[in-house]
Protein backbone atom coordinates (compact mmCIF):
# COMPACT_ATOMS: atom_id res chain seq x y z
CA UNK A 1 0.00 0.00 0.00
CA UNK A 2 0.84 3.64 -0.61
CA UNK A 3 2.40 4.78 2.70
CA UNK A 4 1.19 8.21 2.02
CA UNK A 5 -2.54 6.47 2.52
CA UNK A 6 -1.66 6.26 6.22
CA UNK A 7 -0.66 10.41 6.33
CA UNK A 8 -3.01 12.97 8.60
CA UNK A 9 -2.33 16.10 10.04
CA UNK A 10 -1.64 16.99 13.55
CA UNK A 11 -2.05 20.03 15.74
CA UNK A 12 1.56 20.58 16.96
CA UNK A 13 -0.22 21.30 20.36
CA UNK A 14 -2.37 17.87 20.66
CA UNK A 15 1.60 16.17 20.82
CA UNK A 16 1.59 15.44 25.13
CA UNK A 17 4.90 16.62 26.90
CA UNK A 18 3.84 14.98 30.34
CA UNK A 19 1.46 12.41 31.29
CA UNK A 20 -2.12 12.88 32.71
CA UNK A 21 -2.58 12.57 36.44
CA UNK A 22 -3.47 10.49 38.05
CA UNK A 23 -2.45 8.15 35.17
CA UNK A 24 -5.98 6.48 34.66
CA UNK A 25 -7.55 9.76 34.33
CA UNK A 26 -6.49 9.81 30.75
CA UNK A 27 -9.16 10.12 28.20
CA UNK A 28 -9.76 6.66 26.54
CA UNK A 29 -11.23 6.66 22.90
CA UNK A 30 -13.17 3.53 22.65
CA UNK A 31 -13.68 2.01 18.97
CA UNK A 32 -15.63 -0.70 17.85
CA UNK A 33 -16.08 -0.84 13.62
CA UNK A 34 -18.60 -3.52 14.48
CA UNK A 35 -20.87 -1.56 16.28
CA UNK A 36 -23.56 0.95 14.99
CA UNK A 37 -21.45 3.54 16.61
CA UNK A 38 -17.92 3.15 16.02
CA UNK A 39 -16.61 5.74 18.61
CA UNK A 40 -17.29 6.93 22.26
CA UNK A 41 -15.36 8.89 24.56
CA UNK A 42 -15.04 7.58 28.34
CA UNK A 43 -11.75 7.41 30.55
CA UNK A 44 -9.13 4.69 31.26
CA UNK A 45 -10.55 4.58 34.31
CA UNK A 46 -13.58 2.91 32.77
CA UNK A 47 -11.68 0.28 31.05
CA UNK A 48 -13.45 -2.57 33.11
CA UNK A 49 -16.56 -1.66 31.46
CA UNK A 50 -16.00 -3.11 28.13
CA UNK A 51 -14.36 -5.90 29.36
CA UNK A 52 -15.84 -9.22 31.00
CA UNK A 53 -15.06 -11.39 33.83
CA UNK A 54 -12.77 -14.18 31.73
CA UNK A 55 -11.08 -12.01 29.25
CA UNK A 56 -6.94 -11.88 29.83
CA UNK A 57 -5.08 -8.50 29.27
CA UNK A 58 -1.25 -8.82 28.36
CA UNK A 59 1.26 -6.64 29.09
CA UNK A 60 4.78 -5.93 28.56
CA UNK A 61 6.99 -5.80 31.32
CA UNK A 62 10.44 -4.38 29.19
CA UNK A 63 12.12 -2.06 31.43
CA UNK A 64 13.47 1.33 29.78
CA UNK A 65 16.97 1.62 30.38
CA UNK A 66 18.82 5.13 30.25
CA UNK A 67 19.94 4.43 26.78
CA UNK A 68 21.09 7.29 25.72
CA UNK A 69 24.94 7.89 25.23
CA UNK A 70 26.34 10.94 24.94
CA UNK A 71 30.47 10.43 24.42
CA UNK A 72 33.99 11.34 22.20
CA UNK A 73 34.63 9.59 19.31
CA UNK A 74 38.33 8.88 18.66
CA UNK A 75 40.19 8.16 15.39
CA UNK A 76 44.00 9.13 14.36
CA UNK A 77 44.45 12.12 17.30
CA UNK A 78 41.21 13.66 16.40
CA UNK A 79 37.93 13.61 18.63
CA UNK A 80 34.42 14.94 17.56
CA UNK A 81 31.32 14.63 19.96
CA UNK A 82 28.96 12.17 19.23
CA UNK A 83 26.16 10.44 20.69
CA UNK A 84 24.32 7.11 20.63
CA UNK A 85 21.23 5.57 21.58
CA UNK A 86 21.36 1.86 21.64
CA UNK A 87 18.41 -0.18 20.71
CA UNK A 88 19.47 -3.91 20.61
CA UNK A 89 21.13 -5.89 23.03
CA UNK A 90 22.91 -8.58 20.69
CA UNK A 91 25.43 -9.93 23.14
CA UNK A 92 26.91 -9.66 26.95
CA UNK A 93 29.39 -6.62 25.57
CA UNK A 94 27.33 -6.41 22.22
CA UNK A 95 24.79 -3.60 21.87
CA UNK A 96 23.45 -2.10 18.31
CA UNK A 97 22.77 1.35 18.25
CA UNK A 98 22.04 4.51 15.97
CA UNK A 99 25.05 6.95 16.27
CA UNK A 100 25.10 10.82 15.55
CA UNK A 101 26.30 12.12 13.17
CA UNK A 102 26.45 8.80 12.04
CA UNK A 103 28.37 9.58 8.39
CA UNK A 104 31.17 10.58 10.21
CA UNK A 105 31.86 7.83 12.67
CA UNK A 106 33.77 4.50 11.01
CA UNK A 107 34.05 1.03 12.05
CA UNK A 108 36.96 0.81 14.38
CA UNK A 109 36.49 4.08 16.15
CA UNK A 110 36.98 4.27 19.46
CA UNK A 111 33.85 5.86 21.72
CA UNK A 112 34.22 7.24 25.30
CA UNK A 113 31.14 8.11 26.60
CA UNK A 114 30.46 9.85 30.15
CA UNK A 115 33.18 12.15 31.53
CA UNK A 116 30.83 13.84 34.37
CA UNK A 117 32.57 11.42 36.67
CA UNK A 118 28.99 10.24 38.17
CA UNK A 119 30.50 6.60 38.08
CA UNK A 120 32.58 4.02 39.54
CA UNK A 121 34.09 3.39 35.85
CA UNK A 122 35.41 7.16 36.70
CA UNK A 123 32.55 8.46 34.59
CA UNK A 124 33.60 6.75 31.11
CA UNK A 125 32.22 3.98 29.58
CA UNK A 126 34.48 2.81 26.17
CA UNK A 127 33.52 0.77 22.88
CA UNK A 128 34.58 0.15 19.89
CA UNK A 129 32.46 0.92 16.66
CA UNK A 130 32.73 -3.32 15.44
CA UNK A 131 30.28 -2.75 12.72
CA UNK A 132 28.64 0.35 10.79
CA UNK A 133 25.58 -0.49 8.37
CA UNK A 134 22.86 2.18 7.00
CA UNK A 135 21.32 4.74 8.74
CA UNK A 136 23.54 5.49 11.11
CA UNK A 137 23.37 2.14 12.53
CA UNK A 138 26.35 1.16 14.38
CA UNK A 139 27.57 -2.02 16.31
CA UNK A 140 29.27 -1.13 19.30
CA UNK A 141 31.49 -3.97 21.29
CA UNK A 142 31.97 -2.56 24.77
CA UNK A 143 35.17 -2.36 26.94
CA UNK A 144 32.71 -4.17 29.77
CA UNK A 145 30.26 -7.02 29.88
CA UNK A 146 27.07 -8.48 31.62
CA UNK A 147 26.27 -6.83 34.87
CA UNK A 148 29.41 -4.31 34.80
CA UNK A 149 27.84 -3.21 31.55
CA UNK A 150 24.36 -2.66 32.62
CA UNK A 151 25.89 -1.07 35.59
CA UNK A 152 27.88 1.44 33.52
CA UNK A 153 25.17 2.04 31.26
CA UNK A 154 22.63 3.09 34.14
CA UNK A 155 25.76 5.50 35.53
CA UNK A 156 26.21 7.59 32.52
CA UNK A 157 23.27 7.08 30.48
CA UNK A 158 20.14 9.47 29.55
CA UNK A 159 16.16 7.96 29.17
CA UNK A 160 16.20 8.70 25.76
CA UNK A 161 12.60 10.58 25.41
CA UNK A 162 11.07 10.05 21.90
CA UNK A 163 12.14 13.11 19.27
CA UNK A 164 8.89 14.55 19.47
CA UNK A 165 8.86 15.35 23.21
CA UNK A 166 12.97 16.19 23.40
CA UNK A 167 12.29 18.62 20.44
CA UNK A 168 10.41 20.60 22.89
CA UNK A 169 12.11 20.25 26.27
CA UNK A 170 15.04 18.22 28.14
CA UNK A 171 14.76 14.87 30.14
CA UNK A 172 14.32 15.43 33.79
CA UNK A 173 13.81 13.63 36.85
CA UNK A 174 10.18 13.42 36.68
CA UNK A 175 11.18 11.12 33.04
CA UNK A 176 12.90 8.37 35.00
CA UNK A 177 9.40 7.37 36.88
CA UNK A 178 6.74 8.71 34.11
CA UNK A 179 8.54 6.87 31.39
CA UNK A 180 7.94 3.66 32.99
CA UNK A 181 5.12 1.58 33.54
CA UNK A 182 4.33 0.29 37.09
CA UNK A 183 5.02 -3.40 36.05
CA UNK A 184 8.33 -2.93 34.53
CA UNK A 185 10.68 -5.68 35.32
CA UNK A 186 12.77 -6.63 32.63
CA UNK A 187 15.61 -4.19 31.45
CA UNK A 188 16.22 -3.93 27.85
CA UNK A 189 13.74 -1.36 26.51
CA UNK A 190 15.04 2.00 24.86
CA UNK A 191 11.63 3.35 24.86
CA UNK A 192 8.63 2.32 26.81
CA UNK A 193 5.13 0.23 25.94
CA UNK A 194 3.59 3.52 26.16
CA UNK A 195 -0.23 2.56 26.39
CA UNK A 196 1.27 0.63 29.92
CA UNK A 197 1.71 4.35 31.26
CA UNK A 198 -2.04 4.55 31.41
CA UNK A 199 -2.23 2.08 34.58
CA UNK A 200 -2.57 2.11 38.10
CA UNK A 201 -2.22 0.02 41.69
CA UNK A 202 -5.75 0.94 41.77
CA UNK A 203 -6.80 0.13 38.21
CA UNK A 204 -5.03 -3.13 38.78
CA UNK A 205 -7.31 -3.56 41.67
CA UNK A 206 -10.89 -2.84 40.05
CA UNK A 207 -9.52 -5.49 37.21
CA UNK A 208 -9.05 -7.84 39.58
CA UNK A 209 -12.33 -7.46 41.29
CA UNK A 210 -13.90 -7.94 37.68
CA UNK A 211 -12.34 -10.97 37.07
CA UNK A 212 -10.15 -9.93 34.23
CA UNK A 213 -6.62 -11.84 33.98
CA UNK A 214 -3.39 -10.27 33.49
CA UNK A 215 -0.36 -11.64 31.92
CA UNK A 216 2.86 -10.63 31.27
CA UNK A 217 5.18 -11.13 28.12
CA UNK A 218 9.15 -9.31 27.22
CA UNK A 219 9.41 -7.69 23.67
CA UNK A 220 12.75 -5.19 24.21
CA UNK A 221 11.03 -2.07 22.75
CA UNK A 222 13.91 -0.51 20.15
CA UNK A 223 14.54 3.10 18.97
CA UNK A 224 13.76 1.94 15.92
CA UNK A 225 10.18 2.33 16.45
CA UNK A 226 10.42 6.27 16.33
CA UNK A 227 12.10 5.86 13.09
CA UNK A 228 9.65 7.18 10.39
CA UNK A 229 8.66 5.12 6.90
CA UNK A 230 11.06 6.59 4.26
CA UNK A 231 9.83 4.48 1.49
CA UNK A 232 6.70 5.41 -0.58
CA UNK A 233 5.14 1.78 -0.67
CA UNK A 234 5.04 -0.69 2.60
CA UNK A 235 6.25 -3.54 0.94
CA UNK A 236 9.36 -1.46 0.56
CA UNK A 237 10.13 -0.45 4.41
CA UNK A 238 11.95 -3.19 6.56
CA UNK A 239 11.47 -3.35 10.21
CA UNK A 240 13.96 -2.84 12.68
CA UNK A 241 14.15 -6.17 14.96
CA UNK A 242 12.93 -6.31 18.48
CA UNK A 243 13.78 -9.45 21.51
CA UNK A 244 11.78 -10.76 23.48
CA UNK A 245 9.66 -14.08 24.59
CA UNK A 246 6.52 -16.03 25.40
CA UNK A 247 6.97 -18.33 28.20
CA UNK A 248 5.22 -21.88 27.79
CA UNK A 249 3.51 -21.07 30.83
CA UNK A 250 1.88 -17.74 29.93
CA UNK A 251 0.94 -19.38 26.44
CA UNK A 252 -0.76 -22.20 27.80
CA UNK A 253 -2.56 -20.03 30.10
CA UNK A 254 -3.28 -17.57 27.00
CA UNK A 255 -4.55 -20.72 25.51
CA UNK A 256 -6.62 -21.59 28.31
CA UNK A 257 -8.80 -18.33 28.09
CA UNK A 258 -9.24 -18.44 24.27
CA UNK A 259 -10.51 -22.53 24.59
CA UNK A 260 -13.23 -20.89 27.22
CA UNK A 261 -14.48 -17.78 25.38
CA UNK A 262 -12.04 -15.04 26.75
CA UNK A 263 -10.52 -12.32 24.89
CA UNK A 264 -6.94 -11.74 24.61
CA UNK A 265 -6.54 -8.27 24.99
CA UNK A 266 -3.00 -6.27 24.22
CA UNK A 267 -2.22 -3.36 26.33
CA UNK A 268 0.40 -1.68 23.55
CA UNK A 269 1.39 -3.15 20.25
CA UNK A 270 4.33 -4.56 21.34
CA UNK A 271 2.61 -7.38 23.25
CA UNK A 272 0.71 -7.39 20.13
CA UNK A 273 3.50 -7.84 17.67
CA UNK A 274 5.19 -10.47 20.20
CA UNK A 275 1.85 -12.67 20.47
CA UNK A 276 1.06 -12.30 16.91
CA UNK A 277 4.62 -13.48 16.40
CA UNK A 278 4.18 -16.55 18.57
CA UNK A 279 1.04 -17.79 17.36
CA UNK A 280 0.09 -20.48 15.02
CA UNK A 281 -2.59 -19.64 12.27
CA UNK A 282 -4.80 -21.97 14.00
CA UNK A 283 -4.51 -18.98 17.40
CA UNK A 284 -3.12 -21.22 19.40
CA UNK A 285 -0.48 -19.42 20.98
CA UNK A 286 3.29 -20.64 21.30
CA UNK A 287 5.88 -20.57 23.70
CA UNK A 288 8.64 -17.93 21.81
CA UNK A 289 12.08 -16.29 22.30
CA UNK A 290 14.03 -14.67 19.39
CA UNK A 291 13.54 -11.26 17.67
CA UNK A 292 10.88 -10.27 15.46
CA UNK A 293 10.98 -7.89 12.64
CA UNK A 294 6.69 -8.61 12.07
CA UNK A 295 5.07 -5.33 9.95
CA UNK A 296 1.28 -5.27 10.19
CA UNK A 297 -0.42 -3.48 7.46
CA UNK A 298 -4.05 -3.60 6.48
CA UNK A 299 -4.76 -7.19 4.77
CA UNK A 300 -3.19 -8.76 8.10
CA UNK A 301 -4.68 -11.64 9.22
CA UNK A 302 -4.74 -11.68 13.35
CA UNK A 303 -4.43 -15.09 14.62
CA UNK A 304 -4.89 -14.63 18.68
CA UNK A 305 -5.91 -11.04 19.75
CA UNK A 306 -8.57 -9.75 20.19
CA UNK A 307 -8.68 -6.33 21.52
CA UNK A 308 -5.96 -3.39 21.56
CA UNK A 309 -5.24 -1.01 24.06
CA UNK A 310 -3.11 1.40 22.47
CA UNK A 311 -2.25 5.04 22.32
CA UNK A 312 -2.22 7.70 19.24
CA UNK A 313 0.56 7.33 16.49
CA UNK A 314 2.22 9.63 14.23
CA UNK A 315 1.19 9.86 10.70
CA UNK A 316 2.81 7.28 8.48
CA UNK A 317 3.88 5.56 10.66
CA UNK A 318 4.01 1.32 11.04
CA UNK A 319 1.83 1.64 14.17
CA UNK A 320 -0.84 3.75 12.43
CA UNK A 321 -0.80 1.10 9.98
CA UNK A 322 -0.57 -1.58 12.88
CA UNK A 323 -3.97 -0.02 14.40
CA UNK A 324 -5.74 0.38 10.93
CA UNK A 325 -5.41 -3.37 10.04
CA UNK A 326 -6.61 -4.05 13.34
CA UNK A 327 -9.80 -1.94 13.30
CA UNK A 328 -10.42 -1.37 9.47
CA UNK A 329 -8.22 1.51 7.29
CA UNK A 330 -11.26 3.82 7.81
CA UNK A 331 -12.84 3.32 10.72
CA UNK A 332 -9.06 4.30 12.61
CA UNK A 333 -9.12 7.50 10.04
CA UNK A 334 -12.05 8.63 11.22
CA UNK A 335 -10.85 7.77 14.75
CA UNK A 336 -7.94 9.90 14.42
CA UNK A 337 -10.09 12.69 13.17
CA UNK A 338 -12.42 12.73 15.89
CA UNK A 339 -9.79 12.76 18.87
CA UNK A 340 -7.94 15.32 16.81
CA UNK A 341 -11.23 17.57 16.65
CA UNK A 342 -12.20 16.86 20.32
CA UNK A 343 -8.71 17.21 22.39
CA UNK A 344 -7.32 14.00 22.66
CA UNK A 345 -3.60 14.17 23.47
CA UNK A 346 -1.27 11.97 21.39
CA UNK A 347 2.18 9.39 21.52
CA UNK A 348 4.04 8.51 24.20
CA UNK A 349 2.20 10.41 27.15
CA UNK A 350 -0.72 11.40 25.54
CA UNK A 351 -4.32 9.52 25.82
CA UNK A 352 -5.26 6.25 24.82
CA UNK A 353 -8.09 4.14 22.57
CA UNK A 354 -9.71 0.47 23.22
CA UNK A 355 -9.51 -0.59 19.77
CA UNK A 356 -12.14 -4.01 19.44
CA UNK A 357 -11.06 -6.22 16.01
CA UNK A 358 -12.87 -5.46 13.21
CA UNK A 359 -14.72 -8.70 11.82
CA UNK A 360 -13.53 -10.46 8.83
Amino acid sequence: MRVDLFDFDLPDERIALRPAEPRDSARLLVVDPNAESHLSDHRVGDLTSFLRAGDALVFNDTKVIPAQLEGIRHRDGSSQRVSATLHMRTGPSRWKAFAKPGKRIKQGDRISFGHSGESCFLGSLDATVEEKGEAGEVTLLFDLSGPALDEAITAVGHIPLPPYIAAKRPEDERDRADYQTIYAREEGAVAAPTAGLHFTPALFEALDKAGIERHFVTLHVGAGTFLPVKADDTADHKMHLESGYVSAEIAARLNVVRERGGRIVCVGTTSLRLIESAAEESGEIMPWAGATGIFITPGYRFKAVDMLMTNFHLPRSTLFMLVSAFAGFETMHAAYKHAISTGYRFYSYGDASLLFRKDR
